[in-house]
């Protein structure tokens, strides 16, 4: 299989235009044209997760974290990333990251969280804003059905679990063509006046190109009459952070063992308790203090996270519980969710989760 054909699938889920812009998601190492037969999986990229990747045959590698950051400035050795770029270019390893666009997407990171705790009625804690676009355009009704299912097909007219999704109003709409056109409708030089129908799909930002192209392709006129509108909503599918509801009410400490469990904690740190029972649980992997102004406002009871600064426990205020459950902890599901994707898309394909725990925090028990 070409790497592409993996990357081409992989974009469609997360679009690394969703990125956070201090990230760097994407094809790292590799020109998306190599011939590989298996896929090395994992949260990480270390030196012994690419030494794992060239013993199991595996010519390419996905890993949740990226690898590189920021740009390198030499090759000298002297820093693990360095080593491991260098490895990996010498042994003809592709490298690919899946970071902060996996995370901003409904089915993503915070979704197999969400999962483990058997979470009802999810969405998205904090939707992003400005992601989706309004396109207009008008066609000779007798042909509105034929450019709908193209649009469709690109991708316009998804709002949350509905697809398909348009608003259409009929018209007419003139036109006259000088002697250098060739009108699908009509001659050059004589004013036509033709039934029409307005069309309004919604879009997100990153599906500009392919339905835009859907559109020229299928519409039947010459010169094809269209506005993009940027749209200050949110995206309910698109932003930071999940919250959801326990099927029932848990005392505190039954949903503490619950979530020590079913995430393999030795330890969790936490604030005060401040109720017997919890109902509400917002979420985020890795970093997600910035979301925690956010869960309180939607009055979730706690919030499980990672990363939280000594100080900033205190901002919880006697508001919510902040658990801290460690970064690795709160994404060490990534990389079995990213297998699952791709073995349902490219069945009879070697996708092999790594063998290495790349947790750098050890506890002592």
């Amino acid at each position: 299989m070409k790497v592409s054909d993996i990357v081409s699938y992989l974009e469609s889920i997360a679009n690394p235009s969703l990125q956070e812009s201090y990230d760097n998601s994407g094809l790292l190492i590799g020109t998306g044209e190599e011939e590989i037969n298996a896929v090395l999986v994992s949260l990480d990229l270390t030196e012994e997760v690419l030494d794992e990747a060239i013993k199991r045959g595996a010519k390419m590698i996905i890993s949740h974290h990226p690898i590189i950051f920021t740009g390198l400035k030499r090759f000298n050795a002297k820093s693990y990333v360095q080593r491991i770029v260098a490895k990996a270019i010498k042994n003809d390893l592709v490298i690919y990251a899946m970071h902060t666009n996996l995370d901003n997407v409904s089915q993503g990171v915070n979704a197999a969280l969400a999962s483990k705790l058997n979470l009802l009625n999810t969405r998205i804690l904090l939707p992003k804003e400005n992601q989706l676009v309004k396109l207009v355009t008008y066609v000779p009704s007798a042909e509105k059905d034929k450019l709908l299912d193209a649009l469709f097909l690109a991708g316009a007219g998804i709002i949350g679990n509905y697809s398909e999704a348009s608003f259409s109003s009929e018209g007419y709409g003139t036109f006259k063509g000088n002697e250098q056109s060739k009108p699908k409708i009509g001659v050059p030089g004589k004013r036509e006046i033709v039934k029409e129908t307005r069309i309004e799909v919604l879009l997100n930002n990153f599906q500009r190109a392919q339905v835009l192209e859907a559109l020229q392709r299928t519409h039947p006129y010459e010169e094809v009459a269209y506005e993009l509108l940027n749209l200050s909503q949110a995206n309910q599918d698109i932003g930071s952070g999940f919250i959801g509801e326990l099927p029932e009410e848990m005392l505190f400490e039954d949903f503490m063992d619950l979530l020590k469990t079913n995430f393999n904690l030795s330890v969790i740190r936490h604030t005060s308790k401040l109720k017997n029972k919890i109902k509400k649980i917002a979420l985020c992997g890795g970093a997600g203090s910035f979301l925690l102004s956010t869960a309180i406002k939607q009055k979730a009871d706690i919030f499980i996270s990672a990363d939280f600064k000594y100080h900033e426990f205190f901002d919880a205020d006697n508001q919510i519980v902040i658990a801290d459950i460690g970064h690795y902890e709160s994404e060490q599901f990534t990389s079995q969710l990213l297998i699952d994707k791709l073995n349902e898309k490219f069945r009879n394909f070697a996708f092999l989760l790594t063998e290495v725990n790349t947790n750098p925090v050890k506890y002592y028990k």
